[in-house]
């Protein structure tokens, strides 16, 4: 392809998961969303000692930003790798957070325009007193037909442009919910690669998983010093636990009337955080029986549950995840459930052909677009003054050193108080040098303004609004223009910086 993909590891990856004990529950088989890779994955996973490798994201509109498919995409790779190690099925499997009620994070998305350009569009936002409604049951209005034509609008005429957009309104349409469009939307994207999107929402999970909270609950105070003394154990160690814990959080939340809510312990029970509604162990196990979708676990107990209910060696984590990861160690060997490595998800850039013909007319490197705005061009600038300007400026700089270095030790040996003026007078004329240097290159700058546009275009492709690619833009601007054959690229790349990383622990079994 006419692209190339550049890694920007999160974390070293450099132990390979374990295998371990445990089998597929066959009562979990309807909350995979439907695609081409359902039938086969669970035909796979129906194998004695079929094991899982796994990562998860809240919904975003229009399938989120580009890390969300590396995630997917990590996923599919490692598998396969360690498919051939253990000779065993190993299934891509990826958990969507449905329960996940954070809207703002869900209805935005950002994509390239046709002059490369950054688009950003998002859904209204919620009243200020709205309830906190988990994105499962949040429907899309009228708004989401009007975003998909300003996406349509962006999009340049390409081989795959009405692909693309077809693609997206066949899941992105006002009625369907948001989690509902993003699962269905990269269950059909993946499934060439065969990941399959597991409804973390589905009844027949919600049923699978009350135990497991309601469990949580019961050992909610255990949990809480755990919690309390691991973090303390990571930032005595200078490292960042990424989420507060303590003060009688519970990791299980509660869907109430101001929406999905944080229990917290109350005495010898429980109250909502928000609603402050109290609530004992017995009541939560009645609702977790009659009405289970109503509880879901939180970020620190979501890894455990899905380890608990899917036979999974593997969580690929983004850094975020990373950080909060490292710690739930006690909540698993309090709950007693097996737990899956986590291992850092692929990271990279898509950097294309426009990009790579200003490195090559500039004469510089990828990592170069990467320093901050202003380095790199001015660095440029300063390389394409005359040879005798740049010449003759280093020369006043050392005649001017090395003079006033002369002057000030004359000086010390007439009055060392003398020393601290020599040496101000220094500065002054270094400054004053600089100055002229610095005028000289504005100057030029502006002439050569064309040249170090094509440098900030560049830049802004690679690192749109000073962001991480990954973090900013959709897959739907480059899928219009390079279509399928683009993930396969990517999960083929995934695969090789897998291989390379854990080429040491790889051996044949």
């Amino acid at each position: 392809m006419s692209f190339r993909l550049v890694s920007t590891p999160l974390a070293p990856v450099a132990e390979l998961p374990a295998p371990r004990e445990g089998e597929f529950d066959a009562s979990l088989i309807d909350s995979f969303v439907p695609s081409a890779a359902r039938e086969p994955a669970i035909s796979r996973l129906r194998e004695a000692g079929a094991l899982v490798v796994t990562s998860g994201q809240q919904p975003g509109l229009f399938t989120g930003p580009l890390y969300t498919i590396y995630k997917a995409l990590s996923t599919a790779a490692l598998s396969r790798i360690l498919e051939r190690q253990w000779q065993r099925p190993v299934v891509p499997v990826f958990w969507v957070a449905g329960d996940d009620h954070d809207f703002a994070e869900a209805s935005h998305a950002g994509w390239l325009s046709a002059d490369g350009t950054v688009r950003n569009v998002s859904l209204p936002p919620r009243a200020a007193d709205a309830p906190l409604t988990p994105l499962y049951r949040e429907r899309f209005g009228d708004e989401i037909a009007a975003l998909l034509s300003t996406l349509a609008g962006d999009l340049p005429a390409s081989e795959f442009r009405t692909w693309t957009l077809e693609w997206l309104h066949r899941h992105y349409y006002p009625g369907a919910t948001i989690a509902g469009s993003f699962s269905g939307a990269l269950a059909e994207l993946l499934a060439p690669s065969g990941v399959v999107c597991l409804e973390s929402t589905h009844p027949t999970v919600k049923r699978a998983a009350a135990r497991h909270l309601i469990r949580a609950l019961g050992l909610a105070r255990e949990l809480d010093a755990d919690l309390e003394d691991r973090s303390q154990e990571l930032t005595t160690l200078g490292l960042d636990p990424g989420v507060p814990v303590g003060e009688g959080a519970t990791l299980v939340m509660l869907e109430g009337p101001l929406g999905r809510d944080r229990l917290l312990l109350d005495g010898a029970g429980f109250i909502t955080r928000r609603g402050r509604e109290r609530f004992d162990l017995e009541m939560l196990q009645r609702i977790a029986a009659a009405e289970p979708e109503r509880l879901s676990p939180n970020v620190l107990l979501r890894p455990v549950i899905e380890s608990a209910l899917l036979p999974t060696v593997a969580y690929l984590a983004g850094p975020g995840e990373l950080k909060y990861l490292a710690l739930t160690p006690p909540v698993y060997e309090r709950m007693r459930v097996p737990r899956q490595m986590p291992v850092p998800r692929w990271s990279g850039v898509l950097v294309e052909p426009k990009v790579d013909r200003v490195l090559q007319k500039f004469g510089i490197e990828f990592s170069d677009l990467l320093q901050p705005a202003g380095a790199l061009e001015s660095k440029l600038v300063r390389s394409q003054l005359p040879e005798e300007v740049g010449r003759t400026l280093r020369s006043l700089r050392e005649d001017l050193v090395s003079g006033y270095d002369t002057l000030a030790k004359g000086a010390a040996d007439i009055d060392p108080t003398l020393t601290k003026s020599v040496q101000g007078t220094k500065n002054q004329a270094l400054a004053a040098l600089k100055d002229v240097e610095k005028k000289l290159v504005q100057h030029l700058k502006r002439r050569q303004e064309t040249e170090m546009g094509q440098l900030a275009k560049a830049r802004a492709l690679v690192l749109p609004e000073g962001q991480p690619q990954e973090r900013v833009l959709t897959i739907a601007s480059f899928l219009a223009r390079y279509g399928p054959p683009l993930l396969e690229e990517i999960s083929e790349s995934i695969e090789v910086w897998y291989a390379a990383a854990l080429e040491g622990a790889l051996h044949p079994s």
